[in-house]
């Protein structure tokens, strides 16, 4: 090999040797200098396009650059099978935990489990089947089930029979696999007629279907304006309580915007030793990366106890 050939190869050779060293170092100081959050919050896709984009795994990059160490995806059971494999990889090497994605077909006016129909039941199982392989790929531990919009021809207490024993089918798929179902009670204001809004009813069907699989979400939005009396119920609820998601009211955006005190509610949840995540499931109040800055600083204003 002429000197000057090999001059040039040694050359690159090196630059390249500190280009990958100085990439890995501000990898590691990015991650030593990330806000430390004393509980897991996870952002959803979109919340920080403004920043990075719309691919999904820089904006996953973006998430933990920041601090945060957990993501859910609604949408994570429609995606190609490539990607979710991208994300669980990306995730597991930023130490990031998978939060939920939904598990099933909903029905907004239709009432398919409240209904006792057994081939709405069907549909729901085999959801529930396929979304296995989903939380499997993607190393998620819950997924989220709405029973669907109530039976106005029914009894309240034929309705709940008919989900508590879809429910229990269902969860017999799912805890051989230490999978778990969180229900959601959604409000009657941005979800009028569905069954399940309220958390002493999600509650009830929790403890009659009595499974491992099949716990509740608790998504503090939805709770607000359905009930009230937040703290009181999670304490009521807490043994049944698997996952969390927030939003303030009214508006449902980041905590600070609105009327709930997420500073005490989440003071309260980090002391009753929850180790489990909570959802970001809500809006930016400003637009751009104006608000998405502004979302990150509420979480640090409110994550401070």
């Amino acid at each position: 090999m002429e000197r000057r050939s090999f001059l040039k190869k040694s050359a690159l050779a090196s630059s390249l040797a500190l280009t990958s060293s100085a990439m890995f170092s501000n990898s590691l100081l990015k991650k030593e200098t990330a806000h430390k959050f004393k509980l897991k919050y996870a952002p959803h896709a979109g919340m920080f396009k403004h920043h990075v984009g719309d691919d999904i795994l820089d904006q996953l990059q973006f998430m933990t650059d920041q601090g945060f160490n957990a993501f859910e995806d609604n949408e994570m059971r429609n995606r190609p099978i490539k990607t979710q494999e991208a994300i669980a990889k990306l995730m597991q090497n930023n130490h990031m935990e998978m939060g939920v994605f939904v598990a099933h077909k909903i029905y907004w006016k239709d009432a398919n489990l409240a209904s006792g129909n057994k081939e709405f039941r069907n549909e729901f199982l085999k959801d529930i089947q396929n979304s296995v392989a989903v939380a499997k790929r993607t190393n998620a531990k819950w997924m989220t089930v709405v029973p669907g919009h109530v039976d106005l021809r029914q009894d309240d207490d034929y309705q709940t029979a008919n989900v508590i024993e879809a429910l229990k089918q269902a969860s017999a798929i799912l805890e051989p696999h230490n999978i778990t179902m969180v229900l959601e009670p959604l409000n009657f204001r941005n979800h009028p007629g569905m069954f399940l809004n309220e958390s002493p009813q999600a509650y009830q069907i929790c403890k009659a279907v009595n499974s491992p699989s099949c716990k509740i979400l608790f998504d503090i939005y939805h709770q607000q304006i359905q009930e009230g009396n937040l703290i009181p119920n999670i304490e009521t609820c807490w043994d049944e309580i698997a996952y969390f998601q927030i939003g303030d009211n009214p508006g449902r955006n980041e905590p600070t915007t609105g009327e709930i005190n997420y500073k005490n509610i989440f003071k309260y949840i980090h002391s009753k030793g929850y180790t489990g995540i909570l959802g970001m499931e809500h809006g930016n109040s400003v637009s751009g990366k104006t608000g998405e800055q502004a979302v990150i600083e509420a979480y640090k204003q409110t994550d401070t106890f």
